[in-house]
């Protein structure tokens, strides 16, 4: 009966263990950018250096000291008081809560990512794992408040991995996490704060000696020029990395296309300005769409400085009037000389995303109603930009589209099984395709088949937490306990702050009358994760009388 207990436990808790998987990181077969930030070209670019220390792109990252403004505040759905301040050089962030389920600690933090203008993120590290502070500092507001998407939380989210995708876009020589993981290191998660030099012109070994040239992205071929930018300048709606590859290894001067296929949403639904990146804006407007590959971001942007508040306006209507010249200037609202208040109007966004600010659309009416999109007619799902099309496999299409079902996004979960059945087919040996389709065998109740795709997965990839944590599932509602903890305790140790993970091993071996066992696996749980209701009553459940092995 106990074992039935634990199976019923176990099969109420399996979509928060089970999850739908994503590829697993490995080490990079190109290593990440190691040479000097800005220092080095300073010597002899010191007039550029100077102004571009200002840019949001160089200070959007650093240590967590720079720039910090302590302060403090209660959030009222959780009960949690929140203090940021400066104590013996390190920047701390304590957290309380009084009563019967009161609660304290400390973090220290380490770094942020964020130039300020909107929002700064903080990041700490909790045993070689990084992980983003639940609080954020919002500087329009000038206020402290928990980060995007836990507004309502009533616990504690302090187990948010940070993610590779962030530190690539927002630091300089980001290095690979550990096999196994996606954010613990065995060093610094990157060398450079900031977007320094090399990260648009190239690495810079051997140009100072003058044998080799120095990457000038004018001078790129249209493709790779407009992938640097691209590169943290667009998301989309969904990315596929390219097999073997990591967004993180793209080097100025290639194709980007030749490490990640970014993906769009067609439809009649109705789309926000708002919710476009730059790029994709600006590729739907018609000043993009009659220059063609004339037109790009450095057209109108110095990545090296950014016009002051007082100046901004003349600047960027010289940029327009380069293109529509003076005798338009002349006739078209002389006495209204800022183009971009009115033609690029600023636009509301949420916390959490990194859409444009400014609509580049460059729209001759401007408004900022929904847009109808137009219905592309078997093909809801494009590759951005449009001249990828011929690159995308069905394996991009697979994996594209189980990105778009954790999002809930309708279809996308009959749409990722037809393109999986296929893909698997021409792949047979992609651990992240078939732990994937086994993922979609298992919510379709097709447990065999979905066991027979982890196994495989597994085979080729022992490493993949996904396809163990949820064959693990599985095993267990077969009764093959045993096994299960044995899946979940590899996957644990690599990732300890899945806290379902942990808290299913608590269970298993609890009801295995090994309580000791369980209370380390609660224990773990709780040093990641120390606001976990769950895990806290199974921890006093463990040392009741009877031990009850249900929190």
């Amino acid at each position: 009966m106990r074992s039935k207990r634990l199976l019923l436990w176990l099969l109420l808790c399996w979509a928060a263990v089970g999850a739908v998987p994503q590829s697993t990181t490995t080490e990079s077969s190109k290593a990440a950018a190691s040479a000097p930030g800005t220092e080095e070209c300073a010597r002899c670019h010191a007039d550029v250096s100077k102004t571009y220390e200002n840019t949001g792109m160089a200070t959007t990252s650093g240590p967590a000291s720079d720039g910090l403004t302590p302060g403090a505040f209660e959030h009222k759905p959780s009960g949690v008081h929140y203090r940021v301040y400066l104590q013996d050089d390190k920047v701390w962030m304590s957290f309380e809560r009084e009563g019967k389920d009161g609660m304290h600690g400390q973090r220290e933090l380490l770094y942020f990512l964020g130039s300020g203008k909107k929002t700064r993120t903080y990041l700490f590290s909790d045993q070689g794992f990084l992980f983003e502070a639940p609080i954020n500092w919002y500087s329009q507001e000038r206020r402290w408040n928990m980060t995007p998407g836990y507004g309502e939380a009533q616990e504690i989210p302090m187990n948010l991995p940070g993610r590779q995708s962030c530190l690539n876009c927002h630091t300089s020589g980001m290095q690979a996490p550990l096999t196994g993981s996606e954010n613990r290191f065995s060093g610094k998660p990157f060398l450079h704060g900031g977007i320094t030099c090399e990260r648009c012109h190239g690495t810079g070994e051997g140009h100072i000696e003058g044998k080799e040239a120095i990457v000038n992205p004018a001078k790129l071929p249209a493709e790779q020029r407009d992938s640097i930018c691209m590169e943290c300048h667009f998301e989309g709606k969904a990315a596929v990395e390219q097999p073997g590859k990591h967004l993180h290894q793209f080097r100025p001067g290639e194709k980007l296309s030749d490490y990640v296929h970014y993906f769009v949403l067609t439809g009649n639904h109705q789309q926000e300005p708002r919710e476009l990146s730059e790029c994709e804006a600006l590729s739907l407007s018609a000043c993009k769409r009659n220059s063609g590959d004339k037109m790009w971001c450095g057209s109108c942007h110095d990545a090296h400085a950014e016009p002051t508040a007082a100046n901004k306006a003349s600047y960027y209507r010289g940029k327009c009037l380069a293109c529509h010249g003076e005798a338009f200037a002349a006739k078209h609202h002389a006495d209204k000389p800022d183009c971009v208040a009115c033609h690029m109007p600023t636009l509301p966004r949420p916390d959490d995303t990194h859409a444009q600010a400014t609509d580049h659309r460059i729209m001759r009416f401007p408004h900022q109603a929904p847009l109808p999109r137009l219905q592309l007619r078997g093909r809801p799902l494009v590759s951005f930009p449009e001249g990828d099309s011929s690159l995308v496999t069905n394996r991009d299409l697979a994996l594209a589209w189980v990105e778009l079902s954790q999002r809930n996004v309708e279809g996308a979960s009959q749409e990722a099984e037809k393109y999986l059945l296929k893909a698997v087919q021409e792949r047979p040996d992609d651990a992240a395709l078939l732990s994937a389709l086994g993922f979609v065998e298992q919510e379709h109740g097709r447990a065999n088949q979905a066991r027979q795709r982890y196994e495989q997965a597994l085979k080729i990839d022992p490493l993949a937490n996904d396809a163990a944590a949820n064959l693990g599932v599985l095993e267990a509602r077969d009764g093959n306990l045993r096994r299960a903890a044995e899946l979940w305790q590899g996957v644990f140790e690599r990732v300890p702050y899945r806290s379902s993970v942990g808290m299913s091993l608590a269970i298993v071996f609890c009801t295995a009358g090994q309580k000791e066992d369980a209370r380390k696996y609660v224990e773990r749980v709780l040093e990641f994760n120390p606001d976990y209701g769950r895990a806290k009553s199974l921890l006093k459940h463990l040392s009741a009388d009877p031990v009850q092995c249900r929190p």
